[in-house]
């Protein structure tokens, strides 16, 4: 494609500068493919092209009319249009591509996607099955899953990297005392705080599966499906589509750490568990959920 104006370079980019749509192909492919569809239907919903009762969770309406769908789009819809949707997304985009990207936990694929993959399966798991278990309890959860996984992935970022710097107000906050800050934000402000505590809840059991147990106990039992490491590869994030050819099996070592490795382009690859640093629907009361830099 050939621009016309000028300033701007066969990258799409105007004065040198990446586009809107540059940044967001330059994302690895789960954060992407995650916040595409969180954009999407957003918008459809609340442009009233699609009925936010439609997207939903309601495991009635799967087991009696076969809307497998919701399965999806339960996770992906935000809300309706508010500062705190804003902020929000802007959250899920901007933690879950510092997780995708930076090595956070290896349960036998380097820490790359194929984990991260893994680690969002584990979550939207657990959000489908303590589901019914809070309501049982009383415990008013909404049945849209969106702001639970990112404060999912939020706090098990934050467990991981626990000295790396964000910022709320131009205030830097440590990321261990991130999830606190933004549920104290919330609480004090009136907004609904269930999703936090629910991604929060589940992000600890993450967390302590896949690094405490190993560490603590000597069993390293959560294991990233095969499937998923041919399918993404070993130990890397690939921003473009991803690779169909099988990998070479990885030995675990101990603690969960990967040994003796083999990946496309060397021939071994050694990851550890050490982080690196990178970076609801509202039924009625928007809250305002502050983004970082």
């Amino acid at each position: 494609m050939v621009f016309a104006q000028a300033g701007q370079n066969n990258q799409g980019q105007v004065g040198g500068q990446p586009t809107p749509a540059d940044m967001f192909h330059q994302l690895p492919i789960i954060t992407r493919w995650w916040l595409g569809a969180s954009i999407v239907l957003t918008l459809s919903v609340n442009f009233q092209i699609v009925s936010p009762y439609h997207v939903a969770w309601s495991w009635d309406s799967v087991r009696s009319n076969l809307e497998i769908y919701r399965f999806l789009t339960s996770f992906c819809y935000g809300g309706p249009f508010s500062l705190g949707l804003f902020f929000l997304m802007f959250m899920q985009c901007s933690f879950s591509q510092k997780y995708e990207e930076g090595v956070p936990f290896n349960t036998g694929a380097g820490g790359g996607t194929a984990d991260y993959a893994f680690c969002w399966l584990l979550g939207a798991i657990g959000c489908l099955v303590t589901y019914p278990l809070l309501i049982a309890m009383n415990i008013f959860v909404m049945p849209l899953f969106y702001p639970t996984m990112t404060y999912y992935v939020l706090y098990i970022w934050s467990k991981k990297n626990p000295t790396n710097n964000a910022n709320i107000w131009g205030f830097p906050v440590q990321g261990l005392y991130l999830p606190f800050v933004y549920l104290a934000i919330t609480v004090l402000s009136g907004n609904p705080y269930q999703p936090m505590l629910h991604g929060m809840a589940l992000g600890h059991l993450y967390y302590f599966a896949a690094d405490v147990v190993p560490m603590v106990y000597g069993k390293d039992f959560l294991q990233t499906p095969r499937f998923l490491i041919d399918y993404f590869g070993f130990n890397e994030y690939r921003p473009e589509t991803p690779s169909f050819a099988p990998r070479q099996p990885q030995r675990r070592g101990g603690f969960g750490h990967t040994a003796g490795a083999a990946t496309p382009t060397t021939t071994t690859a050694t990851a550890t568990r050490t982080g690196s640093s990178g970076s609801g629907h509202n039924w009625g009361s928007g809250g305002n959920r502050l983004g970082t830099s």
